[in-house]
Formats: C-alpha cells, sequence, structure tokens
C-alpha cells in the first residue's frame, strides 16, 4: 500500500520536490500529493531573492532556471540590478537568483578594469544600502584636482565633483592636488652683502600651481622646491649689492628674483604670481651706524636749506634799499609805513612837519620838541 500526504502551495509561492536530495519537480501553487521518500521545500516568492547552499546546482534544473533570473558575475565584474524602475541591489563576483515574477528586472554589468564608475542615477545609486560594499566616493571641491593611483599607477585625474571607483579592483588611492593661490614665506635668511654686511632678509613668494601631474612628478613637494630655489635666489641677488644699493632698489631685487625663479617655477609645475622682499633687518650696532648716517645726512641738508634761505633775505634786503635808495617817494611811503606800525593802537596825535621824518620820530621818543 502506498501512503501519499498533501502539500499546499499558496499564489505567491513554489514548491520544490525533492527524492533522494535530488531536485525531481518544481510545483506551482495549488495542492499537490506526493508519496512517501518526497520531500516538499516551499519556498516564499515575496522574497525576491532566492538564495539556497545548492543554488549552484539548482539553477541548471530547466524548470527551476524558467522561474529566475540568474545572474552570474566573474571576479572583475559588478552589477546593478533595477527592478520595475528601481536599483533593487548592486551585485558583486558569483551567482545570484531572482524569482522573476517579482520582476520585470533589468541588469546592468560593469567590467572593474574600468575603475571609475559612471551612471546616468549617480546619486540613487550611492544612496542605496549596497553601494558603500562595492563603491567609494570621493568629492572634490571648485579649486581641487584628484589625481587617482591603483597599484601605484596613475590611472585618472579628475577636476571639480563627484568620483566614484570601484572597490576590490586594486590598491586605489588618490591625492588631492590645492589649485589655489599659496603663499612662501622665505623667513629670517642671513645672507653677506658686497660690501661685508651681514642682513636677515625676509622674502614673500606667492604661485600657484599650473600643472597637476608636473608639480606632483617633479619633486616629493614642489613648494619646498620653489622654496629651496628661492633661498639660492635670494643669496645670489643679495650677494652681488652693496647695502646701499641693495636698501635703494628692492623693487628691482625683487623683479630680478621673480625672473630668476619664474623657469624653475615652470619646471615644478607652478606659476609665479608675485615675489617680493618684505624685511630687511640690519645688525643693532649697524642699524645705530645707518641712523647716524641718515641723521648726518639730514642735518646737512637742514644746514644747506637755512643757508639758501638766509642768502635770500639777505639779497631780498638788498634789493630793497637800493630801491629805497632811487626812489624819494617810496621811501617816505615806506617810512609812513613803518611809523603807523609804531603807533599801532595809540591814542596820542602827531603833528609831525617837513624834512626828515626819521630824526623827528628820534627826536620824539628822546622827549625833545619836533621842530616844524
Amino acid at each position: 500500500m502506498t501512503t501519499s500526504l498533501q502539500t499546499h502551495v499558496r499564489t505567491h509561492e513554489i514548491a520544490l520536490r525533492f527524492r533522494r536530495g535530488e531536485l525531481e519537480s518544481v510545483l506551482q501553487p495549488g495542492t499537490h500529493w506526493k508519496r512517501v521518500g518526497r520531500v516538499d521545500y516551499v519556498v516564499d516568492r515575496l522574497q525576491v531573492r532566492f538564495e539556497d547552499p545548492l543554488l549552484e546546482v539548482l539553477v541548471e534544473v530547466p524548470e527551476l532556471r524558467a522561474e529566475l533570473e540568474v545572474v552570474e558575475l566573474g571576479d572583475a565584474e559588478r552589477a546593478l540590478l533595477w527592478r520595475a524602475g528601481r536599483l533593487f541591489a548592486v551585485l558583486g563576483p558569483g551567482l545570484h537568483a531572482f524569482w522573476k515574477s517579482a520582476g520585470p528586472f533589468e541588469v546592468e554589468r560593469f567590467d572593474t578594469a574600468t575603475l571609475r564608475f559612471q551612471h546616468r542615477a549617480l546619486q540613487r545609486v550611492l544612496t542605496h544600502a549596497d553601494a558603500p560594499k562595492f563603491l567609494r566616493a570621493v568629492r572634490t571641491h571648485e579649486h581641487e584636482v584628484i589625481l587617482v593611483y591603483r597599484d601605484g599607477e596613475l590611472v585618472d585625474r579628475f577636476g571639480p565633483g563627484t568620483y566614484v571607483h570601484w572597490l576590490e579592483s586594486g590598491h586605489v588611492t588618490w591625492k588631492s592636488i590645492d589649485l589655489r593661490t599659496q603663499t612662501l614665506d622665505v623667513a629670517g635668511q642671513e645672507i653677506m652683502t658686497a660690501d661685508k654686511v651681514t642682513l636677515r632678509i625676509n622674502l614673500v613668494v606667492r604661485f600657484r600651481i599650473a600643472d597637476a601631474l608636473r608639480a606632483v612628478g617633479a619633486e616629493v613637494d614642489a613648494s619646498q622646491g620653489l622654496y629651496r630655489a628661492a633661498q639660492l635666489a635670494l643669496r645670489e641677488a643679495v650677494g652681488g649689492r652693496t647695502l646701499d644699493a641693495l636698501l635703494g632698489a628692492k623693487n628691482e631685487v625683487s623683479a630680478e628674483l621673480e625672473a630668476a625663479l619664474a623657469s624653475r617655477a615652470e619646471r615644478l609645475g607652478l606659476e609665479l604670481e608675485a615675489v617680493g622682499l618684505r624685511d630687511v633687518i640690519l645688525p643693532g650696532d649697524m642699524k645705530e651706524l645707518l641712523n647716524q648716517v641718515i641723521e648726518a645726512q639730514k642735518q646737512s641738508e637742514a644746514n644747506l636749506i637755512r643757508r639758501r634761505e638766509e642768502t635770500a633775505a639777505a639779497r631780498s634786503q638788498a634789493n630793497t634799499a637800493k630801491l629805497l635808495a632811487e626812489n624819494p617817494v617810496l621811501l617816505r611811503m615806506k617810512e609812513l609805513e613803518q611809523l603807523g606800525q609804531v603807533l599801532a593802537g595809540a591814542r596820542a596825535t602827531l603833528v609831525l612837519g617837513q624834512g626828515d621824518l626819521v630824526g623827528q620820530l628820534r627826536a620824539l621818543g628822546a622827549g625833545g620838541d619836533v621842530g616844524s
């Protein structure tokens, strides 16, 4: 006598019937009878992904495979699985199976040999829960350039925006290059002038990175290369001048330094914007001596100006005296003008006769009578 058992498969389910460990048949929704020795494994198709330890074997059964959307990816492959227009999963290497009844599905395959991931719906992909397992995003600003290296080899370069690359596709690193203007302070350089005066000079160099690849490849740190070049150029420019020549031609020295550094900066992938001497610091004793020299120069200039003014005043007085001697009327007017200044604010009434006005005034001042 044969014993049969009943298996009921609901609408959203499917049953896998096994006999002696082998898949015998796939049961659609409904009621099914089974004989002893068969095992029915009911699967909920509302769970969109079908997972089983024997998946690789099961998908080879045509009856089951017809029910599944199977995606098989190699080690260098990744995929996006879209379900009804929405991103359902980001898939890595291996075998993946999904119930077709939960679809429709669309599969996008990618090769990680192309390190950079670009997609029309990039932000939607990055916000998916699976994205961090397979993708990494680098966001850059307007003033940055990013150089991307895989296994030590430069493979990409990109500017402002979002750069996304596949994980587990080699050792990936990147370097951010700041394109904004930078300032180098070449400070405290002690340099001897041509007349053996030791100075401390501070130099300011403003520059920006013009060629990111050259700046990275020329030296470990391009700005340090420019710093050393500025030190050497400054020593050469100052060492060939006397102290007076240096102090009197700071702008000329700055222009000379800029011209000397321009070619070096270009080889480093940099662009100079300005070079200038900020401070020229003298030793204490030299500063005191220089102040004395300046004070003596200013005193000499003041004495020269004073003598010129005295000479001009004497020359003016001589010209006035000659003019008065040659013109009695003008002399008389000058006398009256002087008298008005003497009697300014006085209430006395004076009646002066003709003759020598100066003599009359002297007699008045002595207390005598003024003759008519």
